[in-house]
């Protein structure tokens, strides 16, 4: 139950985070709207947060918690404090040289990151202008994931989970506050994120100093926890990011396409990002400590039962999800964002995005849930071969739907580019899983069968039911706030209650799922 307890806290403070989220780009769509100036700020923040999701929440947390809670598990406080003083300080100077660097090299990252914007001086300007306030965000965040690393290795899940809702209130304040005193306007939301990067370490310290385990930090490179952190850091680079370098991928590409795609891309991802933050990534933070500790105990058993009920858990959740991302894609979309200066036209380029990720919803959780069962056990090397395969995979599969598309003039190509990341991502969870049953990690327990079959018939009855009332609804991109508020409730919540019957009729077994520790 305590998994479960904890996986909710999580998931609660990110759906407050998501839901400000929302309210962050309907405000950007309605003032900014999609063209170059959104563009060239998407690729500004873009790149400091893959590099955040790749070091800070990618293979830094995921070599760092499990040496932790090892130091935690056998070791006195001492030698915690110790652990975290060193890799706390060479964490900052690494990171600090890092920012220096990509602050003084922005115009080069812009042109390495989104060359298509080399051709448009208005793009490519403001993007190099901005990059400069949003890179330094790469410094903060990561020192706040390592306070955040710390407090969920001794279960402190709240305080993490609550502070990202620090860089949506902090953009939103920018974006309505500072945008009129500033030319180009957009050059406010730059301000913005460098200022949430500074809030968002502050909130945590306080709660960090509680676990008496801050000491002063300090440069420790050859220090052997750091090492081994930085052993196992190093190949996790690919292996636990393997999505957003795809993501990066599919900016870089988009930046050759019409104006706007990068923004289409943008606001669909952000969909998708909904239902990954607050189940999938919440799941996967808490079932990392309570693996790694189940590995450091040789609790094998535990340790399998424990990948078993997160599985069971992204079929229960992670279908319906999927489907109701693809089938309310539009009246989503329109919902949130088809005010002021976006448009309907950017609505129907959109939804062709969020389709095709929608598809890879349940890919990109499996991969979040399926990676902590080779970091726990300290292995970083084979998700790295594994999420090479999938980046390779990804490229070929953006040249076969991308090029083609554009080619003959086909309405959306840069929905190739999502549908893209969508298959790699199940090409990656295909072997991540593939291998931990060879290793002989996971065993799955009795019943898959019989669930599994109960969760598709439930899931093809609420599609029918979503798809009957659209057929009655209409057309959304005309109709008032009002009415496309209060039907896309009545058509989410309905799908909600319907579904949640649904698997009380055909008996599906939560009350297993409830109890597991």
């Amino acid at each position: 139950m305590q998994l479960l307890k904890s996986t909710a806290v999580v998931g609660g403070f990110t759906l407050v985070s998501r839901l400000l989220g929302f309210l962050r780009d309907v405000v950007f769509a309605n003032v900014f709207g999609a063209g170059a100036a959104t563009d060239a700020f998407f690729v500004a923040f873009k790149i400091p947060n893959f590099m955040r999701r790749l070091f800070a929440e990618g293979a830094f947390s995921q070599a760092f918690v499990p040496v932790l809670s090892e130091y935690k598990s056998q070791r006195d406080l001492a030698e915690v404090r110790q652990l975290v003083a060193a890799v706390g300080g060479t964490l900052g100077t690494v990171l600090l040289a890092l920012t220096l660097v990509g602050v003084v090299g922005s115009p080069v990252l812009i042109m390495i990151f989104a060359p298509g914007f080399i051709d448009e001086p208005l793009r490519f300007g403001m993007a190099a202008d901005m990059l400069r306030w949003t890179f330094p965000y790469l410094l903060f965040i990561s020192l706040t994931a390592l306070a955040g690393g710390i407090l969920n290795t001794y279960g402190r899940f709240a305080v993490p989970a609550f502070t990202p809702v620090w860089l949506n209130l902090c953009l939103i304040g920018a974006a309505v506050w500072i945008t009129p005193y500033l030319e180009p306007s957009v050059m406010a939301l730059a301000w913005g994120v460098f200022a949430a990067g500074i809030v968002q370490l502050l909130f945590q310290l306080p709660f960090l100093m509680r676990l008496q385990v801050l000491s002063r930090p300090r440069w420790g490179w050859r220090e052997p926890g750091v090492q081994r952190i930085l052993k196992l850091m190093l190949p996790a680079l690919f292996g636990s990011s393997v999505a957003q370098i795809n993501l990066l991928f599919d900016t870089l590409i988009a930046s050759f396409l019409a104006a706007g795609s990068v923004s289409w891309l943008y606001y669909s991802d952000r969909l998708v990002e909904f239902p990954l933050g607050v189940f999938g990534i919440a799941l996967a933070t808490v079932i990392l400590p309570n693996l790694s500790r189940q590995h450091a105990e040789a609790s094998t058993q535990e340790f399998s039962r424990t990948l078993d009920w997160a599985l069971r858990w992204v079929l229960l959740i992670g279908t319906p999800a999927m489907l109701g991302l693809i089938i309310l894609a539009g009246p989503l979309l329109s919902t949130l964002f088809q005010y002021g200066a976006f448009e309907a036209k950017d609505v129907a380029m959109a939804r062709l995005s969020l389709m095709a990720y929608g598809l890879g919803l349940m890919g990109f959780i499996l991969v979040k849930v399926l990676a902590p069962g080779f970091y726990a056990r300290q292995d970083t090397r084979t998700p790295v071969r594994i999420g090479v395969i999938a980046m390779v995979s990804n490229m070929l599969l953006n040249l076969c739907f991308v090029v083609p598309m554009a080619y003959w003039g086909w309405q959306g190509p840069h929905a190739g580019l999502a549908l893209a990341t969508s298959l790699a991502a199940f090409i990656n969870a295909g072997l991540l899983f593939r291998r931990l049953r060879l290793d002989g990690v996971y065993r799955a327990e009795a019943g898959w069968g019989g669930y599994a079959l109960k969760i598709i018939v439930a899931n093809a009855l609420m599609v029918g039911g979503l798809v009957w009332g659209l057929m009655m609804l209409g057309d959304w991109t005309t109709q008032a706030l009002a009415w496309r508020v209060s039907n896309l409730a009545m058509l989410i919540g309905g799908a909600i209650l319907g579904y949640g019957l649904l698997l009380g009729v055909l008996g599906v077994p939560l009350r297993s799922l409830l109890g597991r520790r």
